[in-house]
């Protein structure tokens, strides 16, 4: 399983999209961060004499692993398409079944190689506001609940992009479906927010529970609801590969 995991992540490394995507996310997120860093030092002068003023955790780190979820939320699609879906368009699936492994590790082999390209692009984003510690100081429990949350996310999007492309042989409707849920799921928040009966919704938001540990809350809900949403995608991968085995 970690071999193929190993070789998962390999082979997104040798694809040019794998390597734009990465070096498209980490010249946003700078741009990004130094505009975080000069608006911060522009007001710094206003909101110093504030008691309990925002520090550069507030506003600067925080803003941008929020603005991180959102690029992974949208480059997401591109990278998991091709988990399952290429693998049934090029006829290798058949071939990585007959392998002596299981349908789940087969299932987690490809889960955790795509994962570790995702926690690689989110390492180097937490270069940047680590960064800020050289010169001020860091809410280091803040920004540590705040990664978690993001890591977490990071985990839910790959789960539901790894279902989606093994219900599919074109990448492109995997990329597209993939995206569709994600944003759905991103934005039901509004709907719960709207309407005090549709508080279920609310729940269902991948948004709703990844703020709290921006603000350093890290609440037993919020691992759950992560933990149930990546095991559920991940469970459904695996009924559905080993329904197309039997068959």
């Amino acid at each position: 399983m970690l071999n193929l995991a190993r070789n998962e992540l390999h082979r997104l490394f040798l694809s040019p999209l794998a390597w734009i995507m990465l070096a498209f996310t980490q010249v946003l997120l700078a741009y990004l961060f130094l505009t975080h860093i000069d608006y911060f030092n522009t007001i710094q002068s206003r909101i110093s004499a504030i008691p309990g003023a925002p520090g550069v955790t507030e506003m600067i780190a925080i803003p941008l692993l929020n603005n991180a979820a959102v690029i992974i939320l949208l480059i997401s699609p591109l990278l998991t398409m091709r988990s399952f879906a290429e693998e049934r368009r090029n006829e290798t699936l058949s071939l990585l079944s007959s392998a002596p492994l299981s349908v789940g590790q087969i299932v987690f082999g490809k889960y955790l190689g795509t994962l570790g390209f995702f926690v690689i692009l989110a390492l180097l984003t937490l270069l940047m506001p680590l960064s800020l510690a050289v010169g001020s100081t860091l809410d280091l429990y803040q920004l540590s609940a705040a990664m978690l949350g993001l890591l977490l996310l990071i985990a839910s999007f790959t789960a539901i992009g790894l279902y989606l492309s093994s219900l599919t042989r074109q990448p492109a409707i995997a990329a597209i479906s993939t995206f569709t849920v994600l944003f759905l799921l991103w934005i039901i928040d509004w709907a719960g927010n709207s309407n005090e009966g549709f508080s279920v919704l609310s729940w269902m938001s991948l948004l709703n529970h990844f703020q709290p540990m921006t603000q350093g809350q890290i609440n037993t809900v919020d691992l759950s609801f992560y933990l149930i949403v990546i095991v559920t995608f991940i469970l459904l991968t695996i009924r559905r590969l080993d329904r197309e085995r039997l068959d």
